[in-house]
Formats: structure tokens, sequence, C-alpha cells
């Protein structure tokens, strides 16, 4: 983590030197050297950041190091903020060519100077005092064997569980034992897969040694591969267990020293060999591309088990269609439960939790989300406490330091931890971020890159746009099974957001403020010490800036707010200087002072869901900001200043009102002044209002690297301006288009050359017929259309897109029927049919919708049965309905519901009836609320 500061710092003074020169004259020398110190500096820290545990002196070491780094950042930081300040009257550009002449005269250069000195002279005293000590990465050996060790005696435990106390694997067990016994003859690999802590292990063994696989196999090998594994011993102890089993080995055999020599030995002993080996714990992808070599494809049902928290290992191990990839899900809610009693009551209360401890017992179990690791560990602990709930209730408010100092829990963190210390110190930053968000809390992707971007966490790679790459550090989270994806929904679609496991969460927000990443202020607290780089605010006391210096402070998290002084927001402005972030995202504010545009450093601005109805002019002198979010604000209109913001990446202003019944006046776009063109890094502009005569679409011709845009307000006569501007758009992923009321048309027709790239369209308006380009777009995901009026059945132009995963029609089809023909639609994961009022028939032909999850309907009033052929949809996970007729739903009710044999295998299956708005309360079938209410509506 401490490397990954020390490159930014260096990444930052890379930039002043090169691109900012003027700004150091006098001490650019200076700069350049503190530089080249850190860099070899940085080297030792690569190694220092791979380890677990390390030394006290190393440690102490790397936090000089880190707090250097901060010093560095803080005083060129300030330094650039003085002197923008000084001049901000004149433009930013003209600032740096006139900057030299004024610098001479200009106090803080003076100071700037003599700083600049005493941190290179200490960076050289911290350089020279590893070099005293004989600071090496070497020297680590003991701390690494110490890591090994308790490692090592963690796995023991997993490997020798007893048979009753073990849980909620009996069908995976039985799966797997069915496959290695049954099945093909050709040589075939499973990989389990999974996070850390999750059984993994346990289960393999248990597979391992059932009686019915013991004797079908002529030998078997159990090896435990682990971060720092060595091929030859690997090899070797393969060696001995196979010779061993048959006690045929000569001691010359065994301790041959050649791994090309063993693995052909080997092969030799294994080719005429029915046999199982389990790698268990593999870290890395290359261990299988050598162990592959060793294990001969002989058709005779040999088969090998592979362990692994990363995703990536287990499809890089699967080279023929016999191979498989099993993903090891938590326990259910009722088997966690009931692993917890067992743990928690092994010998009171005959195995059961006692009335007056349910309430903490099942919190504690919701807080361990099915993870076995931790209800054994917990349960464990809880076990040996008094039985009384103050007692369980101290264990839950404190499990944070519980886990770090408790030594029953401690092989919880050490676990978990594991996978922290494996990553690449460019993933590490990213990952203590989820610290910064409350727990259980989930964010939209987009926003989350967003803020690594701004924070400097991404390296740029040669064509590939900063968000991209973030993107690509986002994915590798998931493979490692350290982020969790999960699925928010709106009233049109489903879009993924990202969380990770609460137990996870306490674990990095330790780490974190152990850093001095991130500080979390919570209830209760009023002080903060100062040196965190991140501050996230949970509650918010007026006086919780009153006793704490602030300078180092460079991103501002509010959340769970209730209320907010405006004392609260001016003192927030007069402390934190050298703000990167300010995300205000669901804070009552209503106004944001003028002060904001002092924060010449500030990257992303958020006040999306706010009170806030205007900007101040004074945004326009934030030199540096990437994202402006007013999504779901009271602002209407962007000023004129911010086309000074050169830099801007992302404007997001699309307002969505819920609290009122679905319209064009539901959602609006923002008006934004003449000139967006000059705004070359536009990569989301989402949404604007067609105000303009004839300039605006011509200006969005401009931005080439737009990803993402929004138009609302439009016109039909406006319509072939803005397809002449599409189609220099080749980096669109993202069209939104709305006209200015439903009844005007939407003309995108004349796009001849639309954006290859092009994944989600959204159209809001009347259109005489589909755009016969959308019927091109192979890369097309999503397609939603709102009050599209379509007279004619598209479904057999559609069905056809290759990749089109979300199809939503709402008020978009007059007709009153429906056809999903035989193989249409084979990707095709959620279908809405929504307000489609003359809809009378659905018809869905089998072999049609293959891959349909969720399925939503309604309100289609003259819909009087299911779709015919519903039954056929055997990937269907979720059904909607909404405010459906009384005997549409009666007919599917499990107490004589003619068509209830249609939808029973359906998992989900809810009933929605409008509360307000977009506001509904939902319903499952049979109950019997929803029953009293539909008979109320049929009399």
């Amino acid at each position: 983590m401490t490397e990954t500061i020390v490159t930014l710092v260096i990444n930052e003074l890379v930039q002043l030197i090169v691109h900012e020169s003027k700004l150091l004259r006098g001490i650019h020398q200076q700069v350049v050297d503190i530089r080249d110190e850190l860099e070899s500096i940085q080297c030792f820290l690569k190694d220092t950041d791979k380890g677990g545990d390390l030394q006290d002196g190393v440690k102490m070491w790397v936090k000089q190091v880190r707090e250097v780094a901060y010093h560095i950042e803080d005083v060129i930081d300030e330094y650039v903020l003085h002197v923008a300040q000084r001049l901000h009257q004149q433009s930013f550009i003209a600032f740096l060519h006139k900057i030299g002449h004024s610098l001479k005269t200009i106090k803080p250069h003076h100071d700037i100077a003599t700083k600049i000195q005493d941190i290179k002279i200490s960076v050289c005293e911290i350089k020279e005092r590893r070099e005293r000590y004989g600071f090496s990465f070497l020297d680590q050996g003991s701390s690494s064997r110490a890591t090994n060790v308790t490692w090592h005696v963690l796995r023991v435990g997993s490997l020798f569980i007893e048979e009753d106390a073990v849980v909620g694997i009996e069908s995976t067990r039985d799966e797997l034992v069915s496959w290695l016994v049954g099945g093909v003859s050709k040589r075939s690999v499973i990989s389990v897969v999974g996070m850390g802590g999750i059984g993994k292990t346990t289960l393999t063994k248990k597979v391992y040694e059932n009686e019915s696989v013991k004797g079908h196999f002529d030998c078997c090998v159990w090896i435990t591969v682990s971060q720092s594994y060595n091929v030859l011993k690997i090899l070797m102890s393969m060696t001995k267990q196979i010779y061993g089993e048959k006690e045929t080995t000569t001691p010359g055999q065994i301790n041959m020293t050649d791994e090309i020599t063993l693995i052909s030995q080997l092969r030799k002993c294994l080719q005429q060999k029915r046999y199982v080996v389990v790698f268990d714990d593999v870290w890395k992808i290359e261990f299988w591309e050598i162990m592959k070599h060793a294990l001969p494809c002989n058709d005779r049902g040999s088969r090998i088990i592979i362990t692994t928290r990363n995703d990536l290992i287990g499809v890089s191990c699967r080279e023929s269609l016999y191979d498989q990839v099993h993903k090891l899900q938590p326990l259910s809610q009722d088997k966690a439960w009931e692993l917890f009693c067992r743990k928690a009551f092994q010998t009171e209360f005959q195995g059961g939790c006692p009335r007056e401890l349910v309430r903490q017992s099942m919190d504690i179990v919701r807080k361990c989300e099915g993870l076995p690791l931790a209800i054994v560990a917990i349960g464990g602990l809880l076990s040996t406490k008094e039985k009384v709930p103050l007692e369980w209730q101290k264990l839950l408010d404190s499990l944070c330091s519980e886990l770090e100092c408790n030594p029953h829990l401690t092989s919880i963190t050490n676990i978990l931890f594991l996978s922290y210390h494996d990553l690449p110190c460019y993933l590490k930053s990213c990952y203590l971020y989820f610290g910064i968000f409350p727990e259980d809390y989930s964010i939209s992707g987009s926003r989350l890159l967003r803020l690594w971007v701004a924070e400097g966490f991404i390296k740029g790679k040669k064509g590939k746009a900063l968000e991209d790459v973030a993107g690509e550090y986002l994915m590798e989270l998931i493979h490692r099974n350290l982020v969790q994806v999960s699925f928010g929904e709106l009233d049109y679609e489903i879009y993924k957001q990202y969380r990770i496991h609460d137990l996870l969460h306490e674990i990095i927000l330790s780490k974190a403020e152990e850093l001095n990443f991130c500080q979390v202020l919570e209830a209760g607290d009023t002080t903060s010490h100062g040196k965190s780089r991140c501050l996230s605010i949970h509650d918010v006391r007026e006086n919780v800036f009153e006793t704490s210096e602030y300078s180092r402070i460079r991103s501002v998290f509010l959340f769970n707010i209730s209320e907010m002084p405006r004392s609260f927001i001016v003192k927030l402005f007069k402390k934190f200087k050298l703000l990167k972030v300010l995300d205000f995202e669901d804070a009552p504010i209503d106004y944001l002072p003028q002060e904001v545009g002092n924060l010449f450093h500030l990257k992303n601005l958020n006040l999306r869901r706010t009170k806030v109805k205007i900007l101040p002019k004074s945004v326009g002198r934030l030199q540096n900001l990437q994202t402006l979010n007013v999504l779901e604000t009271a602002v209407c209109e962007l000023p004129i200043e911010i086309l000074r913001l050169y830099k801007l990446r992302h404007i997001l202003a699309l307002s969505h009102d819920f609290e009122i019944k679905s319209s064009f006046h539901s959602i609006q776009g923002v008006k934004i002044h003449e000139g967006i063109g000059c705004l070359k890094d536009l990569q989301t502009l989402s949404s604007i209002n067609d105000h303009h005569g004839g300039g605006l679409f011509e200006e969005l011709g401009k931005l080439s690297q737009l990803r993402i845009l929004g138009i609302s307000r439009m016109t039909a006569k406006r319509g072939r301006a803005l397809c002449t501007s599409i189609q220099n758009m080749v980096h669109l992923t993202n069209l939104h288009v709305g006209s200015i009321n439903e009844n005007e048309i939407i003309d995108l027709q004349s796009i001849s050359s639309p954006p290859p790239f092009l994944e989600h369209i959204y159209l809001r308006g009347r259109l005489e017929k589909l755009p016969n380009w959308i019927l091109e777009l192979q890369n097309l995901v999503s397609l939603i259309l709102f009050f599209s009026s379509l007279k004619e059945d598209q479904l057999s132009c559609l069905q056809a897109l290759p990749n089109l995963i979300t199809l939503s029609f709402n008020q978009a089809y007059n007709g009153e029927q429906l056809h999903f023909e035989v193989g249409g639609f084979r990707k095709l994961k959620r279908l809405a049919l929504r307000e489609l009022k003359e809809l009378k028939i659905v018809e869905i032909d089998r072999g049609s919708l293959t891959s349909l999850e969720q399925l939503e309907i309604g309100p289609c009033p003259q819909m009087k049965e299911l779709p015919s052929g519903i039954q056929h949809l055997e990937s269907l996970k979720i059904l909607g309905f909404y405010e459906m007729r009384g005997e549409f739903v009666l007919r599917m009710q499990p107490e004589g519901g003619e068509d209830y044999w249609k939808v029973k295998k359906v998992s989900t299956i809810r009933l929605r009836y409008r509360i307000k708005g977009e506001r509904y309360q939902t319903y499952k079938l049979g109950d019997p609320h929803l029953l009293e209410r539909l008979q109320g509506v049929s009399t």
C-alpha cells in the first residue's frame, strides 16, 4: 500500500516537472532529486508490500516513507493552490505563461523552497537508514516463515473436521463424488472456486476421503499448494505419495532434483493408472501450466480437483468439454443458523438457541453472510461465554476490534487477509476504498470507477481510457472473489452494483485506518486524528471539525445524514482546502456556497439526490474537475462558466422523480449553454435539453470521446442534425433520447453508420417505426422503449440480435398480440412488457427465450391469462406483475388457480400495486392481503 502512495506522489512530481516547470523555478532540481530518491525507495517497497507481517524495524521504516510521501504531496498541493488562488482572475493558461515573472515576488515560493530542501534531507535520511540497518526483503524470512506457520495451522483445521460438524455441503459433496467415480473416461479437471473461508478445503477433503472415491482410484494424491509454493517440492511430494502407496519406491527415484525428470517419472508411473489428484489452495495460473504436464490424459477416468479463490484460475484449468468449474456459494440462512447453533450451544440447551439470545444470534449470523469459517469461529467463542444477551451484544458491538485482537477470531482475519496480501500494489488502494462506504453498502460501477480515477489510483495504458483500465481493476477484484456483484432495480432496467462481505469490510476498514488511508466518523465521534487522506462521515455533529487538523484530507464522503446545519457546510469548506473528491450523494443540503470555487484540486463533485437547485458561478474555477454529478436534483441549468473546465470527463444531470407516475414530466435534463464542443475530454453528457436553435447538435459532433449521451426535449425536425453528430461518436456505448412530449416523433432514421460499440439504447417518445440501424448492432445489450406507440410487432426483427440481454416495452406497443418465435432472443435475460393497454395475447414458442430469468408484465388491462408457453421458460427465476386485473391474478393462485401449474417452478413471484407515483406495495402468491384486495376490487 505504501508503494502505491509513493507511486502516486512520483507521478504527481513527474506531472509538475514536465507540464508545470515554471511553477518550480529555483527548486526544479531539488524536486527532480526527490523524485529520483523516491524511485529508488520504491523498488524496496514493492517487496515489502508483498509480505504480510513485517519486522518492527521495517514496519516503522515503511511508515516513515509513507509519512514523507504524504508530506511531499501536501507541500506541492498547498503551493499550487496558493498560486492558483492568487491569480485566479486570469485564465489558467495565461497564469502558466506569466507565473515565471511573479514567482520571485511571491513569499510562498521562498517557503516551498525551504520545505522542499527539508523534504530532500528527510528522504535521503530515510534511504540511508535502510542502508545503515541493512533492511532487505530477504531479511523478512523469519516473518514470512511465521506467516506460513500461521497459514499452515489454519489449514490443518479445515482438513480434520468431523462429519457431524459439517453443515450445508451434503448435496455438493454427493455431486462431486458422483463426478469423480462416474462420467467420462477422459481425464478431467474440476475447479472448486470461492472466497476465503467459504469451505473449499473442507468440502474437497470430505469428497477425497469418501470410501467410494478411495476404492475407485488406483492412487490418490493430496497436495496443499499455498501462495509460496515450490514446484520441485510439490513434484517430490506427489512422487512420494504415489510410490509410497505401492511400496515400490527407491531412494534414488525420490531424491531426484530435476523438475523435468520428475515430471517424466510421474507421467510414466501414472500412464496406466486411474488416479485422483487434489491441488488445494492454488493462487497462480502458472502453477497449473506446469503441473498438468505431470498428469497424463490416459482415458482411464482420472480426475483432478483444484481449489482456488480466483475465478480466472478455475477458467484457465478448463481446457476441454469435460472440465468443470464449481462456484461454491455461501450457506443459506437456515444452514448458517444450524451451524451456528451447533457451535455456540454444543453442550447446552440441547444444541438450540434460547429465546433471549435469538435476536443477537440472528444478527451475528447475518453478519457472517453464510461464511462457514466465521460462523464456526464466532460460534466457538460464544460457546465459552455466559449465555446472557448483554455479553453477546458486547461481542456484536466490538466485532471489529475482536477480529483484530481476540485469539479465537484471528483465524478469520488471517485467512481472509491472505487475499489482500496477494493483491498487486495497484489493486490494494482500490480495495481499501470499499472501507469508505458503510457496511452492506452497494455502489454502482460507474460511480466507483470515476472515484478511483479522481483519486489517482489508475495507471494509464496506451490506447485505453482511464475508466476502462479502472474497469479491468474492478473485474480482477471480482475474479479474486473479493468483491461481490449485486443488482439494483429501476422501473425500466437492472443495473450492477458492487459490495464486499461484511467481515471483509470490518477487516479492511481496520487496515485503512492503520495506514491513514481512511477514517470513519460515526455517531458519537467528535474528533478525527487528522492524519487520514479520506474522511467518511456517517453522522453529523456541528462540532465534528472543531478540534482536528484536516490539511491532509483529500476526500470527504457523507452517509446516512438526516440533517445538516449550514454551519457544517461553512466549516467544511473552510477546513478542507486540498480536496480531490467531495461526495454529498443523498445528503440533505440545499445549496452550494461560492467557496466551492476555492477547491482548485477538486476532481469529483457529487451532488446526486441533494436539494441543491443552483450551481454557483464559482464552479468555473475548478480547473481540475473531472466529474460533475447533479443527477436527481432540482438543478435545471448549468452555468456558462463550466465551459472553462477543459478536464471535465463526466457531466451527469438527469433528474428522475419517483414521486409522480412515470411520464414525460418525471424525467428532465438540464439546460446547457452553447459552446459545449470545447470540452474535448467529455465521455459522459447526460442529459441535456434540446433548447438551442441549430448549434447544439453541431457542437456535440466535436465530442468524439463521448461514451454516454443523453438528450431530452428533442423535436422531430432536429433528428437529422442529431444523427449526423452521433455518427462521429465512434466510442459511444449508451444513447438516451427523449422527445419534447409523448406525441412528438423521435426521428433517428438517418443514421447510416451507427457507432459500432453501442450497447444501450433508451428511447422515450413516439416512433413511426423502429430505426433500421438498430438491427445492425451486434453489441447491443439493452433496448428500452418508452411511449413509442409502435403499431407493428417488432419482435421478429429484434429476435436475431446476438447479445441482447434486456428488452423493455413501456407504453411502447399498441398492438393486441406479441409472438416470441422459436429460436429467438437466445441471450435475453430480462423482459419487461409494461403498460401495454391494448395487449391481449402473448405467445411464447417452446425454444424461445431460453435464457430468460426475469419477466415483468403490466398493467395490461386486456390480458386475461398468462402468456401461453410460459411454462417452457426453464431459466425463469423472477416473475413480476404490475396492477394486473383480479381474474388474471386469481388464475395463478396456489389454491384453485387453473394456471398455477405453469408458474409453480418459478422461485420468486411478485405482484405489485401502486401506492403513489412509482412506489408500489408488493405481494406474494397466496397472500391473504392480496386476495382481500382483489375481492374488494371485484366487488
